[in-house]
């Protein structure tokens, strides 16, 4: 009978199972042919062009076009229908996030644009139709994920699958076309500035792919030529927020939802004082040390190693209080007896799997600057403050992901309002009596109807005063001898209530800081601090090509990490 019951469902799930199966193959073989042609391009590969490589992404962003057109369109004519939701999923910080990267991303492509006019003799005409194609599909794509971010799609669900599988690997090429553009101009820079370090013999080859003829309007080419660069880190951070919403989508399709009421948790800025006055300064000083470190990196050998040791310097001191405030928190957790939350939740699942995945890269990048330390013949003295700052790294991207992983599967605790207890004070012959109930009783909505001092109202119910004098005289002896044991009751409860506030507090000023380290600690690499270039010592070990490819590859997955960290750490607040 159970085998029976359960045919339908099982028959049922293999041609869905099929399309989830063959939509991400289809995905994988669309990003793995963009990446080939990215890479074909990097390396000046025979027949392959930039032009190539952007007429294959404005073809794959003008696909997406029209199934986000075709879905909008879809949705519109059936919005009286009741939908399904998944609460978890767009969060509206999430969305205000992806919003501020997306308008950023189209100042870059107003940027581009103005660029190719200036360089219209001797450019493509793909450069000029790929930014204005960009922005389009940017403001589009925004609109989409703001209106339709959390639906879980139960129609059309092969065809949908496709759809947002395409737009997810869309969105994956345009961020590996961005990081790789913004790279290979943060290696020209470093390769010049490895000279001024001491090491000559590195063999300095600049990859450029500047336009060969000259620009119509000096000042404004230099203008837009610089700011393309700066505005980059902007939109490899969009793209890349975009694709995890639409993969969390794609996950949602033909899912069953479990209809429960979730608490909302805004963000608020009351008990986090501490912890914000502290991210503030690490915040502020890191802007300092980066702005020093790329005015000094570079001009002479002296210059360029203060400025490494001041950076490293720096970046120990934060690192070591985020350790700290992550240990903290964790034995503030281990002293809490709460249950974890293991609901199927795809967006909280992706969460931990790209904290981890992420992190990785820079644990990369730090196990090869160990192994450099310990290898290297010579060592110039800033190197040895690599050495700490490195396992610093790989110990506090571990307690952090412990800390977040913890956090976002706890369950949260019951709206308890702060105090959910019930205190009348009435004037009685000139006393002051203290009608409070018990807790439980309270807590459950059961206010005793003992008082006979005045009206009140209770969930509704109005408590009249009852004019029996033989039971205003029970009550009167009922309070006398119940006043102690109550007194102690609420003692007990505020008591617990504090140390549980206390915690809580605790909690969310550590969240709070942490938050704002994550945004300290992605700026520096984001806008071109990037020691893992400059201090030359890893080059000269593994060989500066090896190296480089090594770099090129991990840093992208740190940068992303401190960003999906930070955002990760807000949630956290939130929820605390």
């Amino acid at each position: 009978m159970e085998q029976a019951a359960g045919c339908p469902a099982v028959g049922g799930s293999y041609p869905q199972k099929n399309a989830e199966i063959l939509s991400s193959q289809y995905g994988i073989n669309l990003f793995l042919a963009g990446l080939l042609l990215t890479f074909a391009w990097a390396v000046h590969a025979v027949g392959i062009s930039k032009s190539h490589l952007l007429s294959y992404l404005i073809t794959l962003m003008l696909i997406q076009l029209l199934w986000m057109l075709w879905y909008l369109c879809r949705s519109c004519t059936q919005r009286r229908l009741i939908r399904d939701k998944d609460t978890h999923a767009g969060a509206r910080w999430l969305k205000c996030g992806i919003t501020l990267f997306a308008v950023i991303t189209l100042i870059l492509d107003s940027f581009k644009i103005g660029y190719y006019i200036d360089f219209s003799n001797c450019l493509s005409p793909t450069e000029g139709i790929f930014p204005v194609t960009h922005a389009v599909h940017t403001i589009l794509q925004v609109y989409f994920l703001w209106c339709h971010a959390k639906d879980v799609i139960q129609s059309f669900k092969t065809l949908e699958r496709f759809g947002v599988i395409h737009s997810v690997f869309t969105n994956l090429l345009l961020w590996t076309n961005g990081v790789l553009t913004e790279s290979k101009h943060q290696l020209n820079e470093h390769k010049e500035r490895l000279i001024t370090l001491g090491f000559g013999n590195i063999t300095i080859v600049l990859d450029d792919h500047a336009p060969q003829c000259n620009c119509t309007t000096t000042t404004l080419c230099s203008i837009f030529s610089q700011g393309i660069y700066y505005l980059y880190p902007f939109n490899i951070e969009y793209h890349i927020l975009a694709s995890t919403m639409l993969y969390v989508l794609w996950k949602n399709i033909g899912r069953k939802v479990e209809h429960h009421q979730q608490n909302k948790t805004p963000f608020k800025f009351h008990g986090i004082t501490v912890g914000m006055i502290f991210g503030l300064i690490v915040l502020t000083s890191t802007i300092a040390i980066v702005v020093v470190y790329l005015i000094q990196i570079g001009g002479s050998k002296i210059k360029s190693e203060l400025a490494l040791t001041m950076f490293y310097l720096h970046a120990i001191l934060v690192l070591a209080l985020m350790c700290t405030a992550g240990i903290v928190a964790l034995l503030i957790y281990r002293l809490e007896d709460r249950s974890l939350d293991n609901s199927k939740n795809p967006a909280r699942k992706l969460d931990a799997e790209l904290l981890v995945g992420t992190a990785a890269g820079s644990w990369l990048l730090s196990w090869g600057s160990i192994l450099a330390i310990i290898c290297a013949q010579g060592h110039p003295k800033y190197t040895w403050y690599n050495l700490p700052y490195s396992v610093l790294v790989i110990i506090e991207k571990y307690i952090q992901n412990l800390f977040i992983i913890e956090s976002i599967h706890r369950e949260q605790e019951k709206a308890n309002d702060d105090i959910k207890t019930l205190r009348i004070v009435t004037i009685s012959r000139g006393s002051t009596l203290s009608l409070t109930p018990l807790y439980k009783e309270v807590y459950n909505g059961r206010a005793a109807r003992e008082s006979g001092g005045v009206p009140c109202l209770f969930k509704g119910s109005i408590c009249e005063r009852e004019n029996d004098a033989a039971g205003v005289a029970k009550e009167e002896t009922s309070q006398d001898n119940s006043l102690v044991m109550h007194s102690a009751s609420d003692f007990s409860f505020y008591s617990r209530n504090s140390v549980t506030n206390n915690k809580r507090r605790i909690l969310k000023n550590i969240a709070a800081f942490l938050f704002l380290c994550n945004l300290s600690l992605w700026i520096p690499p984001a806008f071109g601090c990037r020691p893992e270039y400059d201090n030359g010592l890893e080059e000269i070990v593994f060989g500066f090509e090896p190296w480089i490819i090594v770099v090129n590859l991990a840093m992208p997955f740190s940068i992303f990490y401190r960003m999906h960290s930070a955002a990760s750490l807000f949630e956290v607040n939130c929820k605390t």
